[in-house]
């Protein structure tokens, strides 16, 4: 039996074209996958702290995952005979250690250190702060 062949599909992120592949049926799981990725990394250039795509989109990254994380620990705090039928998609940038919210000094401590770390692994060619 022939599997079904994955589409290629062309998304914008940052204003940069991408040409991407999905599983059939997953193509509306994309294009929501790349509107967060997106938003994310908007969100953090427009702040006007980083310039460097490539800074920005490990920034993007990690916020995700933070608020991944923040939601599978909300899930998992709740008792399974409690636990509400879905969470909401949109999370708020104020749960986010990074962003236009202002993290408190201990937050702003971990994301100097983070930062220093990124400038040393990235070297010079990412250096732009």
């Amino acid at each position: 039996m022939n599997k079904p062949t994955p589409k290629q599909m062309e998304v914008q992120i940052m204003g940069q074209s991408y040409l991407l592949t999905c599983p059939v049926g997953g193509e509306a799981s994309l294009l929501d996958a790349v509107a967060r990725v997106d938003t994310a990394m908007c969100r953090i250039r427009d702040a006007a702290k980083v310039k460097a795509r490539d800074r920005i989109a490990v920034l993007a990254s990690l916020n995700l995952a933070f608020e991944l994380s923040q939601i599978e620990s909300r899930r998992d705090s709740v008792p399974t005979d409690t636990a509400p039928a879905s969470e909401p998609s949109d999370t708020s940038a104020a749960s986010s250690p990074v962003g236009n919210v202002a993290p408190d000094p201990q937050e702003q401590a971990r994301l100097d250190d983070l930062l220093q770390r990124l400038d040393q692994a990235l070297g010079t060619d990412g250096r732009l702060l």
